[in-house]
Formats: structure tokens, sequence, C-alpha cells
């Protein structure tokens, strides 16, 4: 599974540099790094839409607050 991050301005304003340590801390925590590549990307071109986030292509809008229920969600349970 491919899970890339916004980093550019606007999502970094937005909270993405929390969103990718929350993402690490838990694909770590769950020993999921040999199944997700997490990496970074600049501007997505959805910059309203808050920090962008993309599984496998489909892109998802996050913040720090949501980012645990969208990695137990998006994540999580399609790799088991």
């Amino acid at each position: 599974m491919k899970v890339t991050v916004c980093i550019g301005s606007s999502c970094h304003i937005k909270g993405s540099r929390q969103v990718v340590e929350q993402l690490q801390y838990l694909i770590g925590r769950d020993k999921l790094g040999d199944k997700v590549e997490l990496g970074g990307t600049f501007c997505m071109g959805k910059c309203q839409q808050g920090v962008c986030v993309t599984v496998d292509e489909q892109l998802h809008s996050l913040t720090p607050e949501t980012t645990e229920e969208f990695y137990n969600k998006e994540i999580k349970e399609k790799v088991k």
C-alpha cells in the first residue's frame, strides 16, 4: 500500500508534519512498515481540502485530529 502526504505550503500550515509523524508512529507501532510505503509530495492541487493524503491514488483530506481514525479505517484494516 502506498500512502502519500502532501507537504506543500498550504498543507504544511494545516498540520501535514503532525499527520506524517502520527502515521509514522502508527505504522511502526503496528509493525506494518513492510506493507505500507509512506511518502511525501508537494502540492496535489487540492489546497482547500486540508492536509491531502492519497492511499493507492485515492484522495483523502485529513487533520492531525482525524489521522488515527483515518489510519485505522483506511490503512490498518485494509492491509491486515
